[in-house]
């Protein structure tokens, strides 16, 4: 079985700060031990293939392969898409990112040759490789770029131009052919994260134009494979990229793969059910009992699997919005007695992933055991404090929910309709009725209850969301943290992210600090102060951290162990999601 620390690398601490080494990490990287000439022997180099028998394998070309995953997108416009993990890994096969983490948590460049600072840290200047094409033929170049930034990002009222202005962005200009720069309003050291997702996913200018309002259902971008067909929530196919610009190691011309089926499956078991039977080839899946299941195919021969757990976590969200959540009484008493190790049982997650507490793991950077320590029922259940605040809330004249004092109090939990989802609810709906509160559970489909928390801009206020409580899993990130925090608690009429509504100013002045210094010591207080916000204000109801999977025939090789461009080791299938340019099928 192939597996993945928990963590990309504990050094992202001093990594991300340094100047010089995020210099390294974007050049040549020339006697560096990680560069292409010297790769790791823990890294398996395209064009040959590791395992538990560590013998080579030529790669060939050739094969199709079905992906089976248990939710997609709305739409593939990287201007207001929904990339979820799935939807992400799906978008990787057609577009390129900018710039991608290594295992030690640096930013190193991907689709972009080079990326440096200025010496404050307000301007970013990105060099593109020369001689890279979209799908259509249209080229890669500054102006390009310029396009998709002036028209998908940064233009007024789209999505992605909240986002980057609470970064502190500006703007971005043309230097020559292939080189652009960001500039920013101050320092930002974390500015390269945003070009990891879907801001730093170039699209075709030639295309878009073409057809703005169908690009969604038809996207093209630089990827190892071009969109042929989607069909909503059942199947998405590619081809192979005859043109892409990357190479093997060894010099092959990738991808190998002809083609790839994503495949849409909702219920877990049925998917995994599906990789058993080899009606599809490889399994994404974020669930306990998959998970396990397909752990117990591994043992049993002729598969293989890729697991990672970080900072992902399952959790109740709360619409701080919506009466009675809109009151800290009601939020804390949820949290006081969710008891966290049977909701591990229930799911099925136990002995896989720890409990979670906050955004973090405790083996990540940014996490901070005294913020975490304020978040009620962290130590231990404590259903005598729920009730009080719950009769207290009840008692109230003017409580928020508009009710007579003394009238019951009742909360609608949204969840999708997988058997262990479902379980959770049910046991949350137990411990929440023995402290005087009422949970009515309604199943949603996955897109529903996406549409459901995200909210649109028509309602009052704008992306108030049509729900109370949704099942939910949140992540602090494997990267820097700004960008994640930035959509978690940005304005939440503006941001999207925020599907907890939740604000408070001293986030805010913390968001401030995080991106402007570039000190990390200041950046931990900043992220701590967050982190002690969250705790104590109770807009997320943790559970347990979320285990991620990766699972496939044992003769489909080489998507775990994706290099960069220049050889360097990449990163395996964090949050379950695989990257498939390398992928082959052994003969």
């Amino acid at each position: 079985m192939s597996s993945r620390p928990r963590r990309l690398g504990l050094r992202l601490l001093a990594v991300l700060m340094s100047l010089a080494v995020f210099g390294a990490a974007c050049g040549s990287d020339n006697g560096d031990k990680e560069s292409g000439s010297n790769t790791p022997s823990t890294a398996i180099q395209p064009g040959k293939t590791g395992g538990d028998e560590n013998q080579d394998v030529e790669a060939s070309y050739g094969g199709k392969i079905v992906v089976g995953v248990e939710t997609e997108t709305d739409e593939w416009d990287p201007k207001s898409g929904t990339f979820t993990a799935p939807g992400a890994m799906i978008a990787l096969s057609f577009y390129d990112p900018l710039i991608a983490l290594d295992p030690e948590g640096r930013f190193r460049p991907f689709l972009a040759e080079s990326m440096e600072p200025n010496e404050d840290l307000s301007e970013w200047t990105l060099t593109l490789r020369e001689g890279v094409q979209f799908h259509d033929g249209t080229t890669l170049d500054a102006e390009a770029l310029k396009w998709n930034w002036d028209n998908l990002h940064f233009a007024e009222g789209v999505r992605n131009r909240g986002t980057l202005l609470n970064a502190g962005t500006t703007g971005m200009e043309i230097v020559d052919d292939l080189t652009v720069k960001y500039t920013l309003s101050g320092p930002n050291a974390a500015f390269p994260e945003y070009l990891r997702s879907y801001v730093g996913y170039p699209v075709s200018p030639t295309a878009y134009e073409a057809d703005p309002e169908g690009f969604g259902n038809h996207p093209v971008g630089t990827g190892p494979f071009e969109f042929v067909s989607w069909s909503r929530d059942d199947r998405l196919v590619v081809k192979r990229n005859e043109n892409y610009w990357q190479t093997a190691v060894n010099g092959d011309q990738l991808p190998y793969l002809d083609g790839i089926e994503f495949r849409v499956i909702p219920d877990d078991q049925s998917r995994t059910a599906a990789l058993s039977a080899d009606d599809i080839q490889v399994i994404q899946t974020l669930r306990g009992p998959s998970i396990k299941k397909v752990l117990g195919m591994v043992e049993d021969g002729g598969f293989e699997a890729s697991l990672y757990a970080g900072n992902q976590s399952s959790n109740s969200l709360l619409n701080t919005l919506s009466p009675p959540l809109d009151d800290l009484r009601i939020r804390q008493a949820l949290a006081y007695v969710n008891d966290r190790d049977a909701i591990a049982k229930v799911r099925d997650d136990d002995g896989l992933v720890p409990l979670a507490n906050g955004f973090f793991s405790e083996d990540s950077p940014w996490f901070s055991a005294e913020a975490v320590a304020d978040y009620p029922g962290a130590s231990e259940l404590n259903p005598e404090r729920a009730t009080e605040l719950v009769e207290e809330y009840r008692a109230d004249p003017d409580r928020s929910d508009g009710k007579a004092p003394g009238d019951p109090i009742n909360i609608v939990y949204q969840c999708q309709p997988d058997p262990s989802l479902m379980q959770t609810a049910q046991l949350l709906q137990n411990q929440w009725q023995g402290i005087g509160i009422d949970l009515e559970l309604i199943q949603v489909d996955q897109a529903t209850m996406v549409a459901n928390v995200v909210g649109s801009a028509d309602t009052d206020p704008p992306r108030k969301g049509t729900f109370q409580i949704a099942c939910w899993r949140s992540s602090g990130g494997e990267g820097d943290p700004l960008l994640n925090m930035l959509a978690y608690f940005g304005p939440s009429d503006t941001t999207p992210g925020n599907v907890s509504n939740f604000t408070d100013p001293r986030i805010d002045d913390a968001l401030v600090r995080l991106r402007e210094s570039s000190a990390f010591s200041d950046r931990y207080e900043a992220m701590a102060e967050i982190s002690t916000v969250v705790s104590e204000q109770v807009p997320h109801i943790w559970n347990s951290g979320t285990p991620t999977l990766i699972g496939y025939r044992k003769d489909v090789l080489g998507i775990p162990d994706w290099l960069f461009p220049d050889g360097t080791e990449g990163t395996g299938t964090p949050d379950g999601i695989a990257r498939y340019y390398t992928a082959f099928i052994a003969k």
